[in-house]
């Protein structure tokens, strides 16, 4: 049985009479890379507070690598790795020693792990530049080796391809495959949703402080309701013509263009042909979690 190692019941914070968190309940598991999405102000960055002893649940309970945690309560938390929000660094020392500052809080970690969790992320060839010169994605990785030095068994990651070109979001996907299939859990909070799509064993989707869909990622997009693009000579009949088809949830019109939502290309075809409406090109819509993401943050 695979190890639980992230769990939430009913947490809940309130901050007067808003609810910032509402009875949310998610489980990560040893081993995979879980996302963990939401638009701004869905409540994302205080469950993570919450997960990380930082916040105080208003009800309900968090529980990392099976121990409860809480402001007062964090000993689970020395197995846990974080990068949330902009990294903090001293600015006129060294990648390599800003690292090394941040060893020191772990007994057992050397020299040698420090340079093996340098070329980790990437930064080899800059270990020995002052921080302060660094781009945002430089910064990054500097925030990313100091999340990982200790040997984490579980890291929590905020964005953390922010301010990283294509090749480097690409790594960092990479490195995060690299890490779960080595047994170090990833939970992964980010906007990119390609590559959460690209990345992510299971998902969680918070709206408004709730969890709206929960989830292993191909599962969920098998889910979703077919939608078709077509171009045709003339939109306004063809509207018209798809407002008697029984299934249709949603027709989007941009010049020649529609997208028909509910139906499948098949039936849309035959529907077409049977009000004497030739499509110039029509094509299924392929499944991916940004349409997911926008139905499920937009419709609750």
């Amino acid at each position: 049985m695979t190890n639980i190692i992230l769990e939430t019941k009913d947490l809940t914070k309130t901050y007067g009479k808003s609810k910032a968190v509402d009875a949310v309940n998610i489980t990560a598991y040893e081993g995979e890379v879980f996302g963990f999405l939401g638009p701004n102000g869905a409540g994302k960055t205080t469950t993570l507070g919450m997960a990380l002893g930082l916040v105080h649940p208003t009800t309900g309970e968090v529980s990392v690598l099976g121990e409860r945690v809480t402001p007062n309560h964090t000993h689970a938390l020395k197995q846990v790795g974080a990068l949330l929000g902009a990294p903090a660094f001293v600015p006129y020392l060294s990648a390599w020693d800003n690292i090394e500052l941040v060893s020191r809080l772990t007994p057992g970690v050397d020299k040698k792990r420090i340079n093996e969790v340098i070329d980790l992320v990437g930064l080899t060839d800059s270990a020995k530049r002052k921080v302060g010169k660094f781009s945002t994605g430089m910064k990054q990785r500097v925030g990313l080796a100091m999340a990982l030095v200790h040997r984490p068994r579980f890291v929590i990651l905020d964005e953390p391809t922010n301010g990283l070109d294509p090749a480097g979001m690409r790594e960092i996907r990479q490195l995060l495959r690299t890490l779960a299939e080595n047994g170090t859990s990833v939970l992964l909070s980010s906007h990119l949703l390609n590559e959460v799509q690209q990345v992510c064993d299971r998902i969680a989707v918070l709206n408004r402080g709730r969890v709206v869909a929960q989830g292993r990622v191909e599962d969920l997009l098998n889910g979703q309701k077919p939608s078709v693009r077509l171009t045709v000579p003339d939109t306004g009949t063809a509207v018209r013509a798809f407002e008697s088809l029984s299934g249709v949830e949603n027709i989007q019109a941009s010049g020649n263009t529609l997208i028909v939502t509910g139906v499948t290309s098949q039936t849309v075809m035959n529907h077409l042909l049977e009000h004497h409406i030739i499509p110039t090109e029509i094509t299924a819509q392929k499944s991916d979690l940004e349409s997911l993401f926008m139905d499920l943050t937009t419709t609750n």
